[in-house]
């Protein structure tokens, strides 16, 4: 006997010069092989003939070295020449029958089979008269001829793929299972947040269900599009498709073991309802019901031949296809699982089979055209987003990493986005805290962003239009709940147009960051505040503070990053050039005002904005960074010189706490954009005016604490970030100092630019945005550790560490930007 030849794993199949018909097989048992089709192949890998069925020994000569066989899978490739010699064929009599050209001549159709018709004319072990003889009628003996003289000079070659595997789709309810079971595997797609997974036994499916409570589920056993609520126990070899909570308490304590148990949308004419059937797994839809022969079923359960089938139905149709078993309709009761469910136990089951004979029922064959695909598919969608709304309170509620994402754009396309609207209204309204809300709120700017299609306009932008006032203000005053519901009183206004839609989208955006600096404020508890000597009127009061280089870890010290993930950063304080770059001074005026004005790069410049407030409601832009001194009047409110909201003007305010008004000058010798000044301008601000209105504060830290420090922060509110000097080898603070040059290359970094698209990356917790955050607390520590150890260029710090002399090697086109030394 002669093998297969194989394609290896690490060989592709041979196409070069390729002419003729090549099938493609796959690798099998000879046990398997008995009900299918195998190739039998000489050395050189050509066809000699294909075994359909064939007896242990036929079967054993198609057996390769490895002892499997080639099995027939369905794919067959024909070279150019070979398939236009196919085609012609269409047109001669009787293969023209095989096409419409035929039928519509008025010729009987002609069935041919692709493999034992056209594709065995090819192989070698063939002869014209075994094969034309072998084609049953006198029309398919015909074709069959013309098949041979058409085809019969093509080399017939098999190619098998050594990994590959091959199952027949069958109507065998165990076969299913297996599939199901073991090719897919113990596969879970979305159980419930209560499901536990020792539930779940290995080997067993479960997909797009929603498992409540204690089910537990055996190995070998598979359910799928159902909705059950525990306690339930499903034994092996069972098929649970299509029931819904109400079949529960049905399911209770009923015994459950090698059976398929299915909840069917039916549609009697305009009627609708839900029809339930039974069967084993071992059925062979002839011979046995429920994994036993008729005759038991019928003495089991008291079923009589004349229940099932009328007394004209002969007897070889007398099967599973045509008993008319499953209830359908009662002319007093409703049905339910019930009805079915007794067929197993039908000794404890009293008066059901009365009332299963008083039903009018039907068969499979009768059930089947009756399906209603739609309401079945439209029920199966249903349950997936049921599922999706408590994954969207879990995740959220639970302060979980998991992405909605994909969920929100399965929501949107399948028109369930006005659901998961009201769903994330509901967990944003009842959260325990602002971080969870704010986080609901980015959801929802999501699912608005999504309608839109990608039209519409940019997401980041503004987000201060005044129709979204009432809103914002409920928000900033505490009431989430009632700032939610008025975010979607208004937003039902702005669904009409994808423009309209990225617009609320932006201004939920808007209203996520009040609460996002909510629970950024909850750090005030942690903020050192000492009562001080209120300055004279006209006493400056000046600070200066170094600049910052972030060394590794920064955007983890973004909210809502830094308490959602936590935060890890090390950075250093250093000179430019000799002195502190940054600064800001507060004097105390007569005019219950507040003068504010950015100076140039030193204390002395001409002011670059100058800006007076003499109401309250100029301050009310102090949240939006692209407003006219919004740092300044974030400052005045955060360190509380300034109530705002209140109902008391600014110049009582000031008038009767300071006794006048203030007037401060902020200034920064670094580029604007550089990235090097933001964490001390926000310090210095709060530092100078809280000491210019009789307090000391202590806030922020990079450029604040002196040297080189860590600063963390865990995952949870109230934020808390703590500080640790990393204390370096003596003589490495001047070797780094030596190493530092700041070159300014013109590319400005504005933080509020990239803030947005940062945050709402964030929100939507993409698997790879929180490995990339977890990467950078890592990095932070494993430079704090380099650090320590006196390492002079840690590896895993962005910084680049240029010397001196390495300057001169910088592109020209840099020499005319501002170059500067640093010292930490």
């Amino acid at each position: 006997s002669h093998g297969p030849t194989r394609t290896s794993s690490s060989h592709k199949i041979d196409w070069e010069g390729f002419q003729g018909v090549r099938v493609i097989a796959v690798p099998g048992s000879q046990a398997y092989a008995r009900n299918h089709g195998v190739y039998l192949v000489d050395e050189q890998g050509l066809v000699r003939d294909i075994i359909y069925k064939g007896t242990e020994a036929q079967i054993q000569q198609c057996a390769g070295p490895d002892c499997t066989v080639p099995l027939v899978c369905g794919v067959v490739f024909f070279s150019s020449s070979a398939a236009e010699q196919l085609l012609a064929t269409h047109v001669i009599p009787p293969l023209d029958a095989c096409t419409y050209m035929g039928l519509d001549s008025g010729a009987p159709p002609i069935q041919l089979s692709l493999f034992f018709d056209i594709v065995l004319s090819m192989a070698g072990g063939m002869t014209e008269e075994d094969f034309v003889k072998g084609g049953g009628d006198a029309s398919v003996r015909s074709a069959r001829s013309v098949l041979w003289t058409a085809l019969r000079a093509f080399p017939l070659s098999m190619a098998c793929i050594p990994d590959a595997s091959y199952d027949y789709l069958t109507t065998a309810a165990s076969d299913h299972i297996h599939l199901l079971t073991c090719f897919l595997g113990g596969y879970s797609m979305c159980p419930s947040p209560r499901q536990q997974p020792l539930l779940l036994e290995d080997g067993s499916s479960v997909t797009n269900c929603l498992l409540e409570g204690a089910v537990r589920l055996a190995a070998g056993s598979v359910i799928q599009h159902c909705h059950l609520q525990g306690p339930l126990e499903i034994g092996p070899g069972c098929l649970l498709t299509g029931l819904t909570v109400g079949s529960s308490s049905a399911l209770q304590g009923c015994p459950l073991r090698d059976v398929v148990l299915q909840g069917h949308h039916v549609r009697l004419r305009d009627l609708p309802c839900r029809v339930f059937t039974l069967t084993g797994r071992l059925d062979d839809w002839q011979a046995t019901y429920l994994n036993i022969p008729w005759a038991e079923f019928f003495h089991r359960t008291g079923i009589r031949k004349g229940d099932l089938w009328d007394a004209e139905t002969p007897q070889k149709d007398r099967c599973l296809l045509s008993a008319r078993l499953f209830p359908v309709l009662h002319a007093s009761e409703a049905l339910g699982l019930e009805d079915v469910l007794w067929l197993l136990a039908p000794a404890a089951s009293g008066d059901r089979l009365a009332r299963w004979r008083a039903a009018w029922r039907m068969s499979w064959q009768e059930l089947l055209p009756c399906l209603d695909k739609a309401a079945e598919l439209g029920a199966r969608r249903d349950l997936f987003f049921l599922q999706g709304w408590r994954k969207v309170r879990r995740v959220l509620l639970g302060r979980q990493d998991g992405s909605l994402l994909p969920l929100i754009r399965s929501a949107v396309y399948e028109g369930y986005h006005e659901t998961l609207l009201g769903t994330l209204d509901e967990v944003a309204s009842t959260a325990d805290d602002a971080g969870i809300a704010a986080r609901a709120l980015a959801c929802i700017a999501d699912v608005l962003g999504c309608m839109a299609h990608g039209e519409g306009g940019l997401r980041s932008g503004p987000a201060a239009n005044r129709e979204w006032a009432l809103a914002f203000g409920r928000l900033e005053r505490g009431d989430i709940a009632g700032g939610v519901r008025e975010l979607a009183t208004e937003r039902r206004k702005w669904m009409s147009s994808p423009a309209l839609l990225v617009r609320a989208a932006r201004h939920y955006e808007g209203a996520e960051q009040i609460l996002i600096r909510q629970a950024v404020m909850s750090s005030c508890q942690f903020v050192t505040v000492c009562p001080a000597e209120l300055p004279p009127l006209g006493h400056w009061v000046q600070v200066a503070c170094p600049a910052r280089l972030d060394l590794s870890g920064g955007w983890s010290d973004t909210p809502p990053i830094t308490y959602e993930h936590g935060g890890a950063v090390v950075d250093a304080a250093v000179l430019v050039d000799g002195c502190r770059p940054i600064g800001a001074r507060v004097r105390r005026i007569g005019e219950p005002e507040l003068r504010l004005a950015s100076l140039g790069g030193t204390p002395w410049g001409e002011a670059a904005v100058e800006l007076v407030c003499h109401k309250l409601g100029q301050l009310e832009n102090y949240c939006q960074p692209h407003a006219p001194g919004a740092l300044l009047k974030a400052a005045f409110i955060c360190t509380q010189i300034v109530q705002f909201p209140s109902q008391k003007p600014l110049r009582d305010q000031l008038m009767e706490n300071f006794g006048g008004g203030f007037e401060v000058h902020t200034w920064s010798r670094l580029p604007h954009g550089s990235g090097l000044g933001l964490s001390a301008g926000k310090g210095a601000v709060p530092a100078v005016m809280g000491r210019g209105s009789g307090r000391w504060l202590r806030d922020q830290v990079g450029g604040l604490v002196p040297g080189i420090k860590i600063g963390r922060s865990e995952a949870r509110l109230p934020l808390r970030v703590e500080v640790e000097e990393i204390l370096v080898p003596e003589g490495f603070a001047r070797i780094l100092s030596d190493h530092l040059l700041l070159v300014y290359t013109g590319k400005t970094r504005l933080a509020r630019n990239l803030l947005q698209d940062v945050v709402r990356n964030w929100y939507a917790r993409l698997p790879s945005i929180v490995q990339n955050a977890d990467a950078l607390v890592n990095n932070a520590e494993e430079c704090a550790r380099a650090l320590r150890q006196g390492v002079s260029s840690p590896p895993c710090a962005r910084l680049s560490f240029l010397t001196t002399e390495a300057a001169k090697y910088l592109p020209e086109c840099l020499w005319g930007q501002k170059l500067g030394q640093c010292r930490v």
